[in-house]
């Protein structure tokens, strides 16, 4: 035992206690920082904010006096040239819409103005709940907003511009198409104001909502705008196809009235909302002022390059934000049928794609009624193409996010195919329900038997999902290439490619359907275009092959060409 062992045994077990050390009183840190004395903020006049934002815009001005000048005689003589082109093409309408004086041509006068009337509300509700209509850009949003002033001021200018469009763009749109259907200049005054001050209630409407935070009056609204659009299009289909008597349509002076009340009522409502707005502008958060300013700008962007599949990505990326989170759900299947298996649980997850795709089945019966069934295929395809986008989120992703492909172990065919089954289906079922039309149900469409008119209505679902994938797949536009010359300046050839992406597949399916050759031709060509669009001649997979195989090749070629080396023998 040690010496130090004995030496704690007989302390009874206690260590001795070591030497205390001085304590170190630890120095204080130099102050970089002072708190601000307790004082009333400077006093800050919007007017004399908004004079300083004016001189800072001012001050960093990119054109010339003459340039813009120069601009606004370009936009002006634009202007009167396309207005003379109108109120020329309105005339001639009119003078030959008076030699057609039938029942039909009388509710089609009536309905159609109507139609675009009721189409033209929910569109202006629909919009102004995407972008706000109050809104604020990211810079005002994170400096302006957090002045100590008052936001009421600052947002009221911001409200003049969304009601101004909101009455006068639906007022000339249905009043050109009053005007072209060939109604009296009373008439389109009627419907035109009646449209203006409705879509001017409905962006009112948005704002006043905005201040509570609520949308879900303004969905339904807008789903009810877009039913009565719908129902009254296909009542204008039922009476051109003497399905329905158009004796039981009011008369046009009956209607006017009546849409000149509505016209009031529907400014009267306007000026209530829009004053139940300014009064609560300051209760708008910055989040949302900014949100939709932030949508604008992203728009704005895909717009300059002309990619509708970036701006449909920018609302679908908005929607699921709103939406927050969702319940996940377990998927089943192994391989590629896993993935036809997720394919369907987004449709039963989103619901809401369907009800524009069975809406779209108005459009073959349409053409059939307005006796334009030779162009029935083509106009029908393109309709379909519209709806069965959303359906093709998932080749969507493999397409534009390339290592998630690659890490999947399929070949990119298989990936196409498996994301191309649910929509193959539903555009099969679309051309069982529209059959009929193709055959002619009207009595005055094309003459097709039964069996005619089944393969008609299966190729037009065929170039209608063909469309849709060539417009899904669509590459973005490379402005690395060479360029083309345009009047417009320099202009990547894909960018201008990707705007009649989907038409060209639906017009080259559907060219021996409307040509009146065997349907044989438009079956082989689709076969084709299916082939193309699957992948099988995709040049990056191709590249990628091609790499790997010189790599074999030349992996090969040093080790027949490497020397063997033999040691020499030792003793």
């Amino acid at each position: 035992m040690s010496k130090k062992s004995r030496r704690l045994i007989r302390s009874g077990g206690q260590p001795a206690p070591a030497p205390a050390e001085p304590e170190v009183v630890p120095e204080a840190p130099a102050r970089t920082f002072f708190f601000l004395p307790d004082s009333e903020p400077v006093a800050v006049e919007e007017a004399e904010l908004h004079e300083l934002m004016k001189l800072w815009r001012h001050g960093r001005a990119t054109r010339t006096l003459g340039q813009v000048i120069s601009d606004s005689y370009v936009t002006v003589f634009s202007v009167v040239l396309v207005g003379a082109m109108v109120i020329s093409t309105v005339i001639n309408a009119q003078q030959g819409m008076t030699g057609c004086s039938t029942a039909a041509c009388d509710t089609g006068r009536l309905l159609v103005p109507t139609a675009v009337l009721f189409g033209s509300w929910g569109l202006g509700l629909g919009l102004s709940r995407l972008f706000g209509p109050v809104l604020a850009s990211a810079a005002e949003g994170s400096w302006l907003m957090d002045a100590p002033i008052s936001r009421h001021r600052l947002l009221r200018g911001r409200l003049v511009l969304p009601l101004l469009l909101g009455f006068f763009v639906p007022a000339l749109l249905t009043g050109l198409v009053a005007a072209l259907s060939g109604m009296d200049w009373l008439s389109v005054l009627a419907w035109a104001l009646a449209a203006g001050s409705g879509a001017l209630a409905q962006v009112a409407l948005a704002a006043s909502e905005q201040t509570h935070e609520r949308t879900w009056l303004l969905r339904l609204l807008q789903g009810i705008w877009a039913a009565l659009a719908v129902a009254i299009l296909a009542l204008v289909v039922s009476v051109a196809a003497a399905w329905l008597p158009a004796s039981a349509i009011a008369g046009a002076g009956t209607l006017r009235g009546l849409v000149f009340a509505v016209a009031g009522i529907a400014g009267l409502v306007a000026v209530w909302f829009v004053v139940a707005t300014l009064r609560r502008l300051e209760l708008i958060r910055r989040a949302r002022l900014v949100s939709g300013g932030s949508l604008v700008s992203g728009m704005q962007g895909a717009m300059f390059a002309l990619d509708l599949g970036l701006i449909r990505d920018i609302l679908v990326e908005r929607r699921s934000i709103e939406r927050g989170h969702v319940r996940p759900t377990r998927g089943h299947g192994l391989g590629l049928r896993a993935l036809i298996w997720r394919d369907l649980q987004r449709v039963f997850r989103s619901p809401g794609a369907l009800v524009p795709l069975a809406l779209s089945l108005v459009v073959p019966y349409a053409v059939d009624a307005l006796r334009m069934s030779q162009l029935n295929p083509l106009l029908s395809g393109l309709a379909l193409v519209i709806t069965l986008v959303p359906f093709l989120g998932g080749l969507r992703v493999l397409t534009r996010t390339g290592g998630m492909a690659r890490s999947m172990p399929f070949k990119t065919t298989q990936l196409r195919t498996a994301a191309m089954a649910v929509p193959a289906g539903l555009a099969m079922l679309w051309g069982l329900a529209a059959a009929p039309a193709f055959i002619g149900i009207s009595g005055s469409g094309a003459d097709r038997t039964i069996v005619d008119g089944l393969i008609a209505a299966g190729i037009t679902a065929v170039a209608g999902v063909l469309g849709a994938v060539r417009w899904v797949t669509a590459k973005k536009p490379d402005f690395s290439a060479p360029m083309m010359a345009t009047a417009s300046g320099a202009l990547p050839p894909t960018l201008l490619f990707n705007l009649f992406a989907g038409l060209d597949m639906v017009a080259l399916v559907t060219a021996p359907l409307i040509l009146g050759a065997p349907p044989v031709w438009s079956a082989a060509l689709a076969v084709l275009v299916f082939i193309v669009l699957r992948g099988t001649f995709n040049m990056d997979d191709l590249r990628s092959q091609q790499e790997e195989a010189q790599k074999e090749m030349a992996a090969a070629k040093q080790a027949r060409t490497e020397k063997i080396k033999v040691p020499r023998p030792t003793r």
